[in-house]
């Protein structure tokens, strides 16, 4: 009987400090918005960070499983390097003569083609301009599979297309659109800085790729392309390899490696003078990058929070201060020590969750902001969503037990006869 005494003492204590909580900081308003302020802040930093960290892995990882697992690529620098070393930039440009040269000696891979790419703004079809630049690849035979282009209609650049150097060019939807609105655009003529290109082909609606439109550009052969648009002096190929499954990814990657090596002329004892990226390393890559913004986004919100669970404790111990009267008359008529314990904890526990919440939707809004630019769908951190709360629960009871410790151990007596 005296166990259930107790307990029903216990909810009815927590109820009723739960209420006088809610109407504390109802009645100090502009006290209770500066707290909040605070935590909002701290919480806000680490969930936007997070949010906007999350959105754009998920785009990036959705981009390199679109290129496929089974891809690697030979280049002359990291597909990451935050900061270009001398190294790096020491290392001879890899050249198509590189590319044509490793494509007689591969035998595992099952494709390769040469990556090429620059930017040409003047392009016309007989009154009509393209009033913006396009991006113009160098394509070889496997370019339009590699670049996961669909020949919508027309037909696919060919060997003897780039064994002879021929003048033909595949345009993006976006190109026909303005140059051909009311014209059958294949078996046309096109120029390309004053030089006639025959459309042989039109791609399919592609959209965006890491943000960048892929219906708005053209593919011409290789070899016309670096006879014509291409500085083999201040370029550089990247070479494109897909091996003929996911087991033989690993064979393929060192076959390659060897005959790059003699491709160089790298003796023995001499490093790699180029890189071999896969997809999957280059998402680690990215995890490693990203895992370092986190510790840095993490770091920042903890001494905000910390800044805040300070500001906390003094506006808690303001508080006190203001409601010692309040106490005194609390205590005279039952309240005892656990009880004003929990009403002080109860009310530091709830500025600090709403705190938290605000700073949890802020967040979410603002950190997605990058995934309304990237056209990718909204990412909500579970997991940093339930941190945020779950650290404000700790700031709340760390920072608010000795306020409320110190109002349950204010003297009765004294506390009644206290007067401002």
């Amino acid at each position: 009987m005296n166990k259930n005494k107790k307990k029903s003492h216990l909810k009815n204590t927590i109820k009723e400090s739960f209420r006088m909580s809610i109407e504390a900081i109802k009645d100090n308003k502009l006290r209770s918005i500066l707290t909040l302020i605070g935590i909002a802040i701290g919480v806000f930093s680490v969930v936007g960070v997070m949010t906007a960290i999350k959105t754009l892995e998920n785009h990036v990882n959705s981009q390199l499983d679109i290129l496929g697992s089974n891809k690697f690529y030979v280049m002359k620098e990291p597909a990451l390097s935050f900061q270009r070393s001398k190294e790096y930039w020491k290392r001879k440009n890899i050249t198509y003569q590189d590319y044509l040269d490793l494509e007689k000696l591969a035998k595992t891979p099952h494709s390769m083609s040469a990556e090429m790419a620059t930017y040409e703004d003047d392009i016309s079809y007989k009154d009509k301009e393209l009033t913006k630049e396009i991006k113009i690849y160098g394509a070889t035979f496997w370019s339009v599979r590699h670049h996961q282009f669909l020949i919508d209609y027309g037909r696919s650049i060919t060997d003897d297309d780039i064994r002879f150097n021929r003048k033909v060019v595949i345009l993006g939807p976006d190109i026909v659109d303005i140059l051909f609105p009311y014209e059958y655009p294949i078996g046309k003529k096109i120029k390309i800085e004053g030089i006639e290109h025959l459309v042989i082909g039109v791609t399919g609606k592609k959209g965006e790729m890491f943000g960048e439109n892929q219906d708005y550009m053209a593919l011409i052969p290789a070899s016309t392309f670096t006879q014509y648009y291409w500085d083999e002096d201040e370029s550089n190929v990247e070479i494109v390899l897909e091996s003929k499954s996911q087991e033989e990814l690993r064979k393929t990657m060192d076959e390659i490696i060897g005959h790059f090596r003699v491709i160089r002329k790298l003796k023995p004892s001499e490093k790699n003078n180029f890189e071999i990226v896969n997809n999957k390393e280059l998402a680690n890559q990215i995890d490693g990058f990203t895992g370092g913004i986190k510790l840095f986004a993490g770091a920042v919100s903890v001494i905000a929070l910390l800044v805040a669970g300070i500001g906390i404790m003094n506006i808690m111990l303001v508080s006190v201060s203001d409601r010692i009267k309040e106490i005194g008359i609390r205590k005279a008529i039952g309240a005892n020590r656990i009880d004003i314990l929990i009403q002080f904890l109860m009310e530091a526990f709830f500025l600090c969750q709403f705190g938290g919440i605000i700073g949890i939707v802020l967040g979410i809004l603002v950190g997605n902001l990058i995934g309304f630019v990237l056209n990718v769908s909204p990412v909500i951190p579970v997991d940093w969503a339930f941190y945020g709360l779950f650290i404000c629960s700790i700031i709340g009871i760390g920072f608010g037990i000795y306020p409320a410790w110190h109002a349950a151990n204010l003297d009765p007596i004294n506390s009644l006869r206290y007067d401002k």
